[in-house]
């Protein structure tokens, strides 16, 4: 049921009246969106750019990722370079590749896209399912009081919202206008990708990850696209690695004519674009996740995994988890502070305490040969280090009793139905 009356004549001119404004459009923003529209909430959301819209990131859709799309009702096939993965390949630093499949017949576990038109395709779900969504539409400031908050756009537009949701990225302009910004910083991870086309067979087939040992605890790979392209990029962390930020030019031109990586991607493969470098947040358990009627979701909340950098999934999760929040704490905001706080901690603070714990063996080269010797020993390891990797169950399953059930080990992919999409 909707918090706030429909708008009367006086206040459908400047000032809107919302439940939830939503700032930012990504997969964080529609999750958001469309969780509370579902429930009845009036919501709109707000972005600065107009989709569809380049997003840098690595493209790749873990399992986590995959369970919210397919909850959310998102159709792959409304993504024209969606293409599911069945199989993992890693390389170690002392070259040795294994080979890690993911589980067949059971729906999908993996997959990659391009964050271009998978946010596309979301702005258009959101919309279908009755969202107003507002593009080149950025937010300027926010008041907020003891009954609601307003926000106040660069047009001049106010909104007044008895909730705001900033899915509005790590350098959220929401937080800043809060002057709840953290001055000068970074990130906890770099990356730099670049789209290749004409690349070998097995580049436009087969997902790879090297770790380099130069780059640990990061890494580098290349993904493939339905469209025969991939993306290929390379991440190291910020304050741990022997490059710095600016180094990774030089570094990425030495890196394409590495003999393996210049092998892998083909004589005949041909650099698509800029490439792009962009820093990645992954401090979800040290950053503030709300300030009275504002709750920070997706890089916004530096959700990240700290371990491999992938994002899609925590910000659709954070998203859900945010609305849900407000869905079930509506009158009561301290309350849906605390239970969206709550979520985070428990699903996802555990989580990346564990992996930067097993990221201080992944930055030794012997560390890192180690994890995927013992990963490739069977295959049931090895099918089930895919899964971890993917995050088919979480990061600190084991260590989190809680979070065990029958099934914990087995359970089904995304898409299970009559999904029949590019698979490789």
């Amino acid at each position: 049921m909707s918090l706030t009356p429909p708008p009367t004549e006086s206040e459908s001119g400047a000032e809107r009246r919302v439940d939830v404004l939503v700032v930012g459009a990504g997969p964080a923003g529609c999750a958001a969106a469309i969780t509370l529209q579902r429930s009845g909430k009036s919501v709109v959301v707000i972005d600065k750019a107009a989709f569809p819209r380049d997003k840098i990131c690595g493209d790749g859709l873990t399992t986590s990722a995959l369970r919210e799309l397919d909850a959310l009702g998102l159709d792959p096939t409304s993504v024209p370079s969606w293409i599911d993965v069945e199989d993992v390949i890693v390389r170690s630093p002392s070259g040795r590749e294994v080979v890690f499949p993911l589980p067949r017949n059971n729906g999908v576990y993996a997959a990659v896209s391009r964050r271009q038109d998978l946010d596309a395709a979301l702005v258009g779900l959101t919309r279908s399912v009755g969202v107003e969504v507002r593009e080149n539409l950025a937010l300027t400031a926010i008041q907020q009081s003891d009954a609601d908050a307003l926000v106040t756009t660069e047009s001049g537009e106010t909104f007044r919202a008895t909730y705001v949701i900033a899915a509005d990225g790590m350098w959220s302009p929401t937080r800043k206008a809060l002057g709840l910004a953290q001055p000068g910083y970074r990130g906890e991870w770099h990356a730099f990708r670049q789209y290749f086309r004409n690349v070998s067979p097995r580049a436009s087939n087969e997902l790879v990850v090297w770790f380099e040992a130069d780059l640990l605890p990061g890494y580098a790979w290349s993904f493939p696209l339905a469209d025969g392209t991939a993306n290929v990029g390379f991440g190291i962390l910020r304050d741990d690695s022997s490059y710095s930020v600016g180094d990774m030019g030089p570094l990425w031109r030495e890196l394409l004519n590495r003999p393996h990586v210049r092998d892998f991607l083909g004589p005949d493969a041909e650099a698509e674009g800029p490439h792009r470098a962009w820093p990645i947040p992954a401090r979800v358990d040290r950053i503030a996740l709300s300030h009275e009627r504002t709750l920070f979701v997706g890089d916004a909340a530096a959700a990240t995994d700290p371990m491999t950098g992938e994002g899609i999934g925590q910000a659709l999760l954070t998203g859900r988890w945010a609305a849900e929040a407000i869905i079930t704490n509506s009158e009561n905001p301290e309350g849906c502070r605390s239970a969206y706080t709550h979520s985070v901690e428990t699903e996802l603070g555990v989580d990346h305490r564990f992996a930067e714990r097993l990221m201080r063996i992944l930055r030794r080269p012997s560390g890192a040969r180690g994890a995927v010797r013992i990963a490739g020993i069977s295959s049931w390891t090895r099918r089930n280090f895919a899964r971890w990797l993917f995050e088919d169950y979480p990061r600190a399953l084991l260590l989190t009793p809680r979070r065990w059930h029958r099934n914990m080990l087995s359970g089904p992919g995304a898409y299970r139905g009559d999904h029949a999409h590019t698979t490789h």
